[in-house]
């Protein structure tokens, strides 16, 4: 058999090994969270173990890394998000990995960002934070899951919109920054909403706003910080399956029809609203429409921000 004949006949046959999804996200994460589901789901569907690899650091790129080398056949793929693929390209002046080297599989769900601060601060709202803040300039931090993340350029984007000085706080994840918080180390944190909404109704920490336009169905009763006086703020974190450059195109079709058909299904739409994710799916150029459209408008907000380059 030829090999052109040959590959083609694996990517028919694919897959008929485990497959790993890297996660450039601690375990716990909201990336982690939603991969473990997708893949229990994957796993069912093609009879083989979907394993997940935990990969975090440095604003996903070591993850990120670490998948675009793997091969491109079909058993490596990536939970991406806006870091790996949008946001490092215009904060880093060298990745260690191209965000364009990836075939786009499908987007799987976006959820909200939730900023929390320790309830032992003297202020219960958003308008009251951005008063103590301007009083007390410099005193202020908040943490993100990572420089170059949703919840860093929404913490810089906060900056800018209030005129405030808060100092950031990058960790790898929330299984670092919610004990950061929780313990006073830090003041407030743009968590996922996943992560951070069972402290926040649990009296543990205080809920200051979300960072999408509209309020979140999981929490109806937290105002945006849109609707604080600060029109137009509207970021949150998507999570998107791609998988290394050269995986072939029956496999990505494959992969897309099978997360779209499992998308749809009351079961997994009902785990994702659990955790405040909104599903998405669609097609695979839909995936890139919407990847196309963020660079623009992630530059201009990252300039916006004054966001160096590292």
């Amino acid at each position: 058999m030829a090999p052109s004949t040959a590959s083609a006949q694996a990517a028919r046959d694919w897959p008929t090994q485990p497959i790993r999804i890297v996660v450039p996200f601690q375990a716990g994460s909201a990336t982690d969270l939603i991969t473990r589901q997708l893949g229990m789901g994957l796993g069912k569907e093609y009879g083989q173990t979907f394993v997940i690899e935990n990969r975090p650091g440095a604003a996903a790129m070591i993850g990120s890394e670490a998948a675009a080398r793997a091969p491109g056949d079909g058993y490596t793929l990536l939970m991406s998000g806006p870091a790996s693929m949008v946001t490092n390209r215009f904060l880093y002046k060298k990745l260690s990995y191209d965000p364009d080297a990836f075939e786009k599989v499908a987007v799987v769900a976006i959820t909200p960002n939730l900023l929390m601060s320790n309830p032992s601060l003297p202020f219960r709202t958003l308008p009251e934070m951005v008063a103590y803040a301007k009083a007390n300039p410099g005193k202020l931090t908040y943490a993100s899951f990572g420089s170059g993340t949703t919840s860093h350029i929404a913490g810089e984007m906060l900056k800018a919109a209030a005129g405030i000085d808060i100092v950031h706080v990058p960790y790898k994840g929330a299984g670092e920054a919610i004990p950061a918080l929780l313990a006073g180390q830090v003041s407030m944190y743009f968590d996922t909403i996943m992560t951070g909404l069972p402290y926040v109704k649990a009296g543990k920490l205080r809920a200051l706003g979300m960072s999408t336009a509209k309020r979140s169905p999981q929490a109806p009763e937290i105002p945006t910080i849109a609707e604080q006086g600060y029109a137009g703020f509207d970021i949150a974190p998507w999570y998107g399956v791609v998988a290394p450059k050269g995986t072939p195109a029956e496999v990505v079709s494959k992969l897309n029809v099978s997360i779209n058909k499992l998308l749809a299904t009351p079961d997994f739409r009902e785990k994702l609203a659990v955790t405040g994710a909104e599903p998405r799916g669609g097609s695979v150029a839909d995936f890139n429409a919407m990847v196309n459209a963020e660079i623009p408008r992630t530059e201009k907000l990252v300039k916006q921000a004054g966001v160096t380059l590292q």
